[in-house]
């Protein structure tokens, strides 16, 4: 009997050990890898917060030598990445630890791409471009948010170029991923709401993304229950860990359903954006969200009623312009009561510079799961709207 190809589902996922402290044991994970030495990848913040000072205490514990790499921008670049390789095999590294948000574990994963393959990190994008494993790869999130943690996907900017570029291959999925929800307590509002916004548009792409499936549904509904539910008063209330365990288990079901489903129209505008004005990407998708939502109903109407009830929106009695019009009213009453008031013209961003964004958004591989068939006009209409 011949398998129906299209209910295959395959589901990729790093060892994953959750709770407040897990950071502390990162040397015992690095010593089960063999590690003589260890390259560290960092940023001067999270440097100062502290969390890397705990990671190097935790290594020299195990006698596991290591080294500093921390020339990382907000947004991981092409040389950032090629230049720590250059320290990996000056220093005979052969495990990789990347400890800060979503810049420092993508320059990472870069890292292991570049020092297995001896080559430039832009000849892998797209996907499944990587032939040889990388190194060990140990991550260590300080935000709660980006998910590289738990994701099979590199996001790298190309300064040259003025855009980003995606590697997606399961085989930069870490090999163990330490969440810690104490690392987030270091986190400023501002970072807080950005990462918060982006964790929950990867649970809305993801169960719309046309890759979606019974193994990533439940991920995205838990995940936009969490974060929903605690956003707000997380980012009131800074202090409270237990608020922050709710949005960092909200961040990592939101990667553990993006990472196999893949994402749609807002990550790949953003991507997009990100690259040509080098601005935080949980803002880029706060600016595009309810855009694409309303601009993706019709193509998942049942699906998005589901979002529109987890989110606790009654939908007794409505049709769906009414539901639509109601998802769009919470997205942004969400967006206003965690700070966000932005628009693309806010950042600079005028009617001229749509085609440029929207021809490299057309090019950004999320945009092919996204739940409507988009062309570029299409883009360039959403971008226009988000103005």
């Amino acid at each position: 009997m011949s398998q129906n190809l299209s209910l295959l589902r395959k589901f990729v996922s790093p060892e994953i050990i959750f709770g407040a402290g897990c950071r502390h044991n990162v040397g015992n994970y690095a010593k089960t890898f063999g590690a003589r030495k260890v390259l560290v990848v960092s940023d001067p913040g999270v440097i100062a917060a502290g969390w890397v000072a705990d990671v190097e205490a935790s290594l020299q514990a195990q006698g596991v030598d290591y080294c500093l790499y921390s020339q990382v921008s907000p947004n991981p670049r092409v040389e950032e990445v090629m230049q720590g390789a250059e320290v990996y095999r000056e220093n005979a590294c052969d495990v990789i630890v990347a400890v800060g948000g979503g810049s420092p574990m993508d320059c990472g994963k870069g890292i292991g791409i570049v020092v297995a393959h001896g080559r430039s990190i832009l000849e892998f994008e797209g996907v499944d471009m990587i032939r040889v494993p990388s190194p060990p790869l140990i991550m260590i999130p300080t935000t709660a948010g980006t998910s590289a943690d738990v994701s099979q996907f590199v996001i790298i900017s190309n300064q040259q170029e003025r855009m980003k570029f995606s590697i997606v291959s399961k085989a930069v999925v870490p090999d163990v991923s330490l969440i810690d929800p104490e690392t987030t307590l270091g986190m400023d509002p501002f970072l807080s709401a950005c990462t918060g916004i982006d964790a929950l548009v990867h649970a809305i792409e993801a169960f719309v993304s046309t890759g979606r499936g019974p193994l990533t549904d439940p991920h995205a509904l838990e995940a936009m229950r969490l974060i929903n539910g605690n956003l707000v008063q997380m980012i009131a209330n800074p202090g409270d860990i237990a608020l922050r365990e709710q949005i960092m288990l909200g961040s990592m079901q939101a990667g553990l359903a993006f990472s196999n489903a893949i994402l749609g129209a807002v990550h790949a505008m953003s991507h997009s954006l990100g690259g040509f004005l080098d601005l935080p990407h949980g803002l880029c998708n706060a600016v595009l969200v309810e855009h694409v939502v309303a601009f993706n109903y019709s193509a998942a109407p049942e699906r998005f009623k589901v979002i529109a009830e987890t989110f606790g929106i009654d939908c007794r009695g409505l049709n769906q312009r009414q539901i639509c019009g109601r998802l769009v009213e919470h997205l942004i009453a969400l967006k206003h009561a965690i700070g966000f008031h932005e628009t693309l013209g806010l950042h600079g961003v005028s009617s001229s510079d749509i085609p440029f964004l929207s021809q490299h958004a057309m090019d950004d591989p999320c945009i092919l799961t996204n739940p409507r068939e988009s062309s570029q006009r299409d883009v360039e209409v959403v971008y226009g709207e988000a103005l």
